[in-house]
């Protein structure tokens, strides 16, 4: 075998994983805006009886190899709730998804790119979204600016040059998404703080903390008006019960009853709004570079999630029923709720900042909340598209 040929397998064993794993902590060790999450979080991911994604998904993974070594990677994935959706929402029938690349150069990129394609292809697709790792839920699009600085919790981070791989293998951008910065130790702008005290009078409507106590009927109340707020979403795919289980055991960790709230109109919950304090930030001094921390590492961590302070805030998730939508309510509430937020963030866990996002290029109503708020652009992450 010649030393230059790469050689592409599919990866369907535990072995085969970590190799598709620890490639990603190998090719960005030196890139210091790069947050080593958790290995057994990562290999979790891609493990199928660990991701509920994989209960609606078949996913093939797949490592490339020159002279014997690890080169590259490529997650390429169906989403049947995806297939279900209607196409002018950007997924539906004949959408095939690939994510997670990681390449040492172009040429390998490519290869990857190609083998994803194929599979897809031979699945029955005709196109693609890319990248998404995995589910729209997670890691969407591939950054596109705001490379100088760390991405906060549960959002990805690509080197500048992945784009120049995906336009190169005929993919053109589709859609944006976008995140906001918010200074948080500053007062919002007088005429929201005349909206959010007018509607701290009404006695309609009731902004609450989230109720750990009875934190799983809270997190269905939160899924339920998310599936509803975002059907009609560019992209959207709905939760299902179990991803929903999940994604909750997950962050439960991080949930403050003080920086998840409800908004009730008349006794309904009819708005949510999640903040979680920023883990990448304790992460990326805690734990390696191979995503293994060690035991002063692990010590650090376990102290930050005791004390939770100091963080910056990341909001992954805020939604208002969807018959509220075109009504000044709707603004009223989410004006609410990021306010009681931005207080408790700084006054209870030391906040400088907050990031809100990511909010789709087209969501006119989040981008005018956030822009009304003085919030300043500070990533963009593009899905492209291809036909096959």
């Amino acid at each position: 075998m010649a030393q230059s040929e790469i050689v592409i397998t599919e990866v369907n064993d535990k072995a085969g994983r970590e190799a598709f794993v620890d490639l990603l902590y190998r090719l960005n060790a030196d890139d210091p805006n790069f947050v080593p999450q958790l290995r057994g979080e990562e290999l979790e991911r891609y493990t199928p009886g660990g991701n509920p994604y994989f209960e609606h998904a078949r996913c093939q993974l797949f490592l490339a190899r020159r002279g014997g070594a690890v080169v590259g990677r490529i997650a390429a994935h169906i989403d049947e709730l995806a297939l279900a959706q209607p196409p002018e929402q950007g997924m539906g029938p004949g959408t095939g998804l690939w994510g997670a690349l990681q390449a040492e150069d172009a040429d390998i990129a490519a290869a990857l790119i190609h083998q994803a394609e194929q599979w897809l292809r031979g699945q029955g697709m005709t196109r693609v979204l890319a990248p998404m790792t995995l589910s729209v839920w997670e890691e969407p699009g591939l950054l596109i600016k705001g490379f100088d600085h760390p991405p906060t919790i549960m959002m990805g981070h690509n080197p500048p040059h992945h784009r120049g791989w995906i336009e190169g293998a005929g993919y053109h951008g589709v859609k944006t998404l976008a995140t906001y910065d918010l200074d948080i130790t500053k007062p919002f702008p007088p005429l929201i703080q005349r909206i959010v005290q007018s509607g701290e009078k009404n006695e309609r409507i009731r902004i609450r903390d989230v109720d750990l106590k009875n934190f799983d009927r809270e997190v269905e109340i939160i899924c339920a008006i998310l599936n509803d707020a975002w059907s009609d979403n560019w992209g959207f795919v709905p939760f299902t019960p179990t991803e929903i289980a999940y994604t909750a055991k997950k962050m439960k960790p991080l949930v403050k009853p003080d920086l998840v709230r409800m908004a009730e109109y008349d006794g309904e919950p009819v708005a949510f709004m999640i903040t979680l304090p920023d883990a990448n930030q304790i992460q990326l001094k805690a734990v390696g570079r191979n995503g293994k921390p060690s035991l002063l590492g692990w010590i650090r961590l376990g102290l930050w999630m005791l004390r939770t302070k100091p963080a910056d805030m990341r909001v992954p998730l805020m939604g208002v029923v969807k018959r509220l939508q075109s009504s000044r309510m709707a603004s009223q509430l989410a004006f609410m709720m990021i306010e009681t937020i931005r207080r408790a963030s700084v006054e209870n866990y030391r906040g400088k900042r907050g990031e809100i996002g990511w909010i789709l290029d087209d969501n006119q109503g989040m981008n005018a909340i956030a822009e009304a708020i003085d919030a300043k652009v500070n990533k963009e992450y593009l899905v492209f598209e291809k036909g096959l």
